[in-house]
């Protein structure tokens, strides 16, 4: 009987051991990148705004986020107060002098070859739905130089909008920014053919020190995640914030004052909508 209780106690440690294995070379860095963002996302106006986001790219997958979102999550990690309660509860809060970077992307992309996957909150629920990996890229016998890295034309319709990708075979990573990939090499550059969005390739990290490195996206910006639709998601954030004082009241805060500020908010957004510039203009 002991031996074997033992035989599959080593088959467990075994199993953990490969488990562990597999997992750690699914999420070892094999490459690191940086891409500037220049949107226009206000029609009234042809001022651009500009962020930063990560691409962090694995053995079979990359993870895309919003590189102050990341920062954020860093902030919050090394910030993070636990309080042990005279009723054995526990309070969690954060250093007074703790900053938090804010971003109005909070989302993070995984690419695979098997199909793009994106996460985001809708206040206390982590939702997730999927979409196909692109595959009616239109490859362009075009080349030219950007910062040095020689690059290949592509085009392709998406979501409403036709764009223009450069990429480099000399980088053989099937990936790039937002939920574009599926090229034969990175994509260094992507633009719209209105001008509106762009993403360029503006750093990346040298092969050298990635090697022992694992991916480093919180699992909880992933895990967990209820899957859904794209509408779906879109319309339970849209509720959220129709009805922050209802949404908060449901979780035990009142809102004292301030309730005239929230419905002058909310007025103005719905006011906003109408010139809203999205990335996507065609949905699910």
């Amino acid at each position: 009987m002991n031996y074997h209780k033992k035989i599959f106690q080593v088959l467990i440690f075994l199993y953990s051991v490969l488990y562990y294995t597999q997992s750690y070379k699914e999420d070892s860095l094999r490459g690191e990148f940086t891409y500037r963002l220049r949107a226009k996302f206000d029609k009234r106006t042809d001022n651009q705004y500009e962020e930063l986001f990560t691409l962090q790219v694995g053995n079979k997958r990359a993870f895309f986020a919003s590189t102050i979102s990341l920062k954020g999550d860093s902030v919050m990690e090394n910030s993070r107060v636990t309080t042990k309660n005279y009723d054995g509860s526990i309070t969690l809060s954060y250093k007074k002098e703790a900053v938090i970077p804010k971003t109005n992307f909070n989302f993070t992309i995984i690419q695979s070859t098997e199909d793009i996957q994106y996460f985001d909150s809708a206040f206390m629920s982590l939702l997730m739905y999927k979409e196909p990996v692109i595959k009616n890229w239109k490859l362009m016998n075009e080349t030219k130089a950007i910062n040095t890295i020689i690059c290949q034309k592509a085009e392709v319709k998406f979501k409403g909008r036709n764009w223009i990708a450069w990429y480099s075979p000399e980088i053989p990573l099937s990936y790039g920014p937002m939920k574009f990939n599926g090229l034969p090499g990175l994509i260094i550059k992507i633009t719209d053919d209105r001008g509106d969005y762009d993403f360029e390739l503006v750093k990346s990290s040298p092969t050298s020190i990635l090697k022992g490195k694992l991916v480093n996206i919180k699992k909880s910006r992933y895990i967990g995640a209820t899957e859904t639709t794209q509408a779906k998601l879109k319309q339970a954030q849209r509720n959220i914030q129709a009805n922050v004082t209802g949404v908060l009241a449901s979780y035990g805060t009142t809102i004292i004052q301030g309730e005239e500020m929230l419905k002058q908010r909310q007025k103005e957004r719905e006011e906003n909508k109408k010139y809203e510039n999205p990335l996507e203009l065609e949905k699910d």
